[in-house]
């Protein structure tokens, strides 16, 4: 699905990205993932034939600088960075929907499932919405249509809890047919969405790997958490995750999405001293 040979980009004689090699197979999901810095942006928008470079990189075959328009037509794209654009999310919405062949209800459809409702913000402008709703706005975009290929940078950041469960059975019902790149400064981010693992420093490879198959990515994981003591400070972190308050602020209960277990963890390891006792469980919590 991707190729990349001996890939080179430089900005005003400074090197990005030197000498790198990437193959992708079809249906492989891969974490991108490095430092500030470390080409993962550079090398995305070379995939999505936006730069020159030296080099060969081919998307499923073809070049996305020479083939860009097929190339693209075939690519759901969900940016770090919400692009600064004039339209209305209704505008938006009906020019996405033309420019990949798609239908613009079925977006809209995505939208609601992540709770955003779009029919409702049609006439907003798309510069005035939160980071959030922009958010979830461009995943919809990218996800309700057709695709062979996801590049997505940072897609969950800005998402609540239930947007990001969701956000993680979408993607589930992709798998077995789309190729996913999924590029992120933090590897618990973005390592149990995928199998393998891509590490840039400094513009090339500093590791390639394959990760452990964690299940998938629709599993959900019941929690059962016992405090030592009452903490507002933790009581606000597990609403956010929406848990539910059993004894007086003691014992909470709540589901993790699976690919979500490792930002729980770092969520939670700031109050590791408060934590009596802690179950996650792939089966239905019948305890109470």
């Amino acid at each position: 699905m991707i190729r990349i040979d001996k890939l080179s980009k430089s900005f005003r004689g400074a090197r990005v990205l030197e000498n790198l090699s990437l193959h992708v197979p079809a249906g492989e999901r891969v974490a991108l993932v490095g430092a500030n810095g470390a080409g993962k942006t550079t090398l995305i928008r070379c995939l999505l034939g936006e730069y020159t470079y030296d080099g060969l990189v081919a998307v499923n075959g073809l070049s996305p600088r020479s083939h860009r328009k097929q190339v693209l037509r075939h690519v759901g794209f969900v940016p770090q960075l919400p692009p600064p654009l004039k339209l209305t999310v209704g505008q938006l919405l009906r020019f996405a929907a033309a420019l990949c062949r798609s239908d613009p209800d079925r977006m809209a459809d995505v939208a609601s499932g992540l709770g955003l409702d779009v029919r409702a913000l049609r006439r907003q402008p798309f510069a005035k919405l939160s980071g959030g709703q922009k958010q979830k706005l461009l995943i919809s975009v990218a996800l309700g249509r057709d695709t062979k290929l996801l590049i997505m940078d940072e897609p969950a950041a800005n998402l609540d809890p239930d947007a990001r469960r969701h956000f993680f059975e979408l993607l589930a019902d992709r798998a077995a047919n789309n190729t996913m790149l999924i590029s992120s400064h933090r590897l618990d981010e973005v390592a149990q969405l995928v199998r393998r693992v891509v590490e840039l420093e400094r513009g090339q490879i500093s590791l390639d790997d394959r990760v452990a198959d964690s299940g998938t990515l629709d599993s959900l994981l019941h929690c059962r958490l016992e405090l030592g003591r009452r903490e507002e400070s933790v009581a606000k972190t597990l609403v956010r995750w929406g848990f539910c308050d059993d004894a007086g602020g003691l014992v909470w209960r709540g589901a993790v999405p699976g690919p979500d277990r490792l930002r729980f963890f770092a969520a939670l390891a700031r109050y590791s001293g408060l934590i009596r006792s802690l179950t996650l469980d792939e089966r239905a919590d019948d305890d109470g």
